[in-house]
């Protein structure tokens, strides 16, 4: 399949995504028994696993959103900045962060950070795909849908450039034709 200028296969179907989000979903549901946890999804590319994982869950949860970005330039290198911001106090609450994949872990540890500095009683990550390098991090999800190597891949939420959001499955790239820049 390609898209825009690069070549991509399929990685993981989009049967498997529906088996593991499932299994998510049911542990989930048995570490939360007697709370209602706040899912917070991260925009954009969460937006699909966060919806079949929440349909799924059987424990009663609210559903919030947050946009970030790292601010670039040598000014404000590192900084997190808060696109699109909460609109309730998190304090007392416990947290589902909801991550469609984690990189190298260094946005989730600074949303932990800013997430924990405003008294939630508990924050845990779930994500649908977690890199070989964000293993290596500090900041660990305790619910994971799957591993994978340094593998470039969209689809289920995830995209090229803007594009590829919108399929089933998890495509990864074949190394054919010239991207503009790959990476997730």
């Amino acid at each position: 399949m390609k898209i825009k200028d690069i070549e991509f296969r399929k990685f993981i179907s989009r049967e498997k995504i529906a088996e593991k989000v499932a299994l998510l979903a049911r542990q989930i549901d048995e570490d939360y028994k007697g709370k209602s946890p706040l899912f917070l999804p991260i925009l954009n590319g969460s937006f699909i696993f966060a919806a079949d994982l929440t349909r799924q869950v059987q424990v009663p949860c609210r559903v919030t959103f947050v946009k970030h970005s790292s601010m670039q330039g040598a000014s404000s290198a590192g900084q997190l900045k808060t696109l699109i911001g909460l609109q309730e106090s998190l304090f007392n609450q416990d947290l589902v962060l909801v991550e469609d994949i984690m990189d190298t872990g260094l946005t989730l540890t600074r949303v932990l950070e800013e997430l924990q500095s405003l008294g939630t009683k508990s924050v845990e990550i779930v994500t649908l795909l977690r890199k070989a390098k964000a293993r290596e991090h500090a900041v660990q999800p305790r619910y994971i849908g799957f591993e994978i190597g340094e593998e470039f891949v969209l689809g289920y939420g995830l995209d090229y450039d803007g594009w590829g959001r919108n399929l089933q499955d998890v495509y990864k790239y074949t190394g054919q034709g010239k991207p503009g820049q790959v990476g997730n």
